[in-house]
């Protein structure tokens, strides 16, 4: 059976920062990630098991104005598959972490905090998805 997880990484319209989440506990504790986790029920789409997972993780799901796909992961044993999506909000806002996460910050495009989840840190590091994220940047800076 596939593993069908997703990731969203808030944007603000606003300030332009981006949400980071520091996970509690595991393998990737004390790790900068983002919110988001695995399909379940397994019927669930991509973004409604994210919106779950965003749910659970912050405490309420906040109002997205644009979610845009950035990257879909694929194993190559083709056993799992990660999305990330970028998630468009008006303003930031104070999550209401779970027992998953320690912490949070906003950042600024490209002064992600240290260490990234290393399978973020592949993703903020792809040429194709920085190129995304700046043309996003680009048009709700106009």
């Amino acid at each position: 059976m596939n593993i069908i997880c997703s990731g969203g990484l808030f944007l603000t319209q606003s300030t332009k920062r981006f949400l980071f989440l520091n996970r509690a506990s595991g393998k990737t504790a004390d790790t900068w990630g983002i919110a988001g986790g695995k399909n379940e029920p397994t019927d669930q789409t991509p973004y409604e098991a994210l919106c779950r997972e965003i749910t659970e993780e912050i405490g309420f799901l906040p109002q997205i104005e644009k979610a845009i796909p950035l990257e879909q992961y694929v194993s190559k044993d083709e056993g799992f598959y990660y999305h990330t999506y970028v998630l468009l909000v008006k303003d930031e806002f104070i999550p209401k972490l779970n027992d998953e996460h320690t912490g949070y910050a906003w950042v600024d495009y490209e002064c992600w905090p240290k260490p990234l989840h290393s399978g973020l840190k592949t993703t903020l590091q792809s040429k194709t998805n920085n190129a995304k994220i700046q043309t996003i940047l680009d048009i709700i800076s106009n």
